[in-house]
């Protein structure tokens, strides 16, 4: 498939977005729940896991015990806090959900859907798919729809990998025949149409810039700072929202907002997004059936 950039867009005449109720804003919180799909010799790969907030000595063909401790936090305790959170606020969120992690903590899955939450299909685990053949994606992507529903009873609609996609993704996602969009971009700051194969198909951009991984990668070095960067984007997109209306991306990870100082950020922000008339914290699917009902 011949993938063409577009470096346009909507340009200098977005639509005139009108969200429910008349909102300024979308708000689409994301908790990626990764934790046990992430690199493991245990499971056969080369090398343990590198992606860490403490650098790894140990050497990468051996397994990294205190490494796998700090997914495991992510798993027992910050998926709880983060959910109870939400349920705090009465938002509903939309989890980004590697098939595996929940294999192995079904209980995860199943408070996901008993507390309103949309399940998303984020891989089965965190394999890099632009390495795949175009059949072993295929089959991945219909292993990880296997997995989520037979461990949550809700088959995901949206699909977005931790590595980014390959050329085949976006259309062997659409061939799959049960998904309704993608996140795969970070290009926009509301939803689009793109054309696979001949059929308009809707992308739900997502964002790396407010993102809790930026405590790990750099550029983020206390709650403080996270709390700024939502709130400034916040602000920014609902100054914009008086006249077009936004969408704003908020991305989460168990093992990194799930501590206790750093939570504190997102309760922050929860309380100050509340405090302002026509915001509307919605689920990802929510977001793409408003669009592909009022946007064609």
């Amino acid at each position: 498939m011949a993938i063409e950039r577009d470096l346009v867009g909507y340009g200098s005449n977005p639509p005139q977005v009108e969200w429910p109720g008349g909102a300024r804003i979308a708000i689409s919180v994301v908790v990626n729940y990764e934790e046990g799909s992430e690199y493991s010799t245990l499971d056969g790969d080369a090398a343990h896991e590198s992606n860490n907030e403490v650098p790894s000595p140990v050497p990468t063909e051996d397994r990294d015990l205190a490494n796998e401790s700090f997914f495991e936090y992510g798993s027992r305790v910050g998926v709880w806090r983060i959910m109870d959170l939400l349920d705090e606020f009465d938002v509903k969120s939309t989890f980004f959900c590697c098939a595996l992690a929940v294999e192995r903590n079904p209980q995860v899955g199943r408070a996901i859907v008993e507390r309103g939450h949309e399940v998303f299909g984020h891989g089965y685990r965190w394999e890099e798919y632009f390495k795949m053949s175009r059949e072993d994606e295929r089959e991945a992507i219909r292993r990880t729809v296997e997995s989520l529903e037979r461990t949550t009873g809700e088959r995901p609609l949206g699909w977005y990998v931790r590595y980014g996609p390959s050329i085949n993704t976006r259309e062997l996602v659409v061939e799959e025949g049960g998904f309704v969009y993608d996140c795969m971009a970070y290009n926009d700051d509301i939803p689009y149409y793109v054309r696979v194969n001949g059929k308009k198909w809707l992308v739900v951009p997502y964002s790396l810039e407010v993102n809790d991984t930026r405590f790990w990668r750099g550029g983020m070095n206390s709650p403080g700072d996270f709390f700024e960067t939502l709130k400034n984007t916040f602000d920014t997109l609902y100054i914009e929202g008086e006249k077009n209306p936004k969408m704003m991306n908020v991305g989460l990870h168990c093992r990194i907002v799930g501590r206790p100082s750093r939570i504190v950020a997102l309760r922050r922000f929860l309380e100050y997004a509340q405090g302002f008339p026509g915001v509307w914290f919605a689920r990802r699917i929510d977001i793409a059936r408003w669009w592909m009902r009022n946007y064609h």
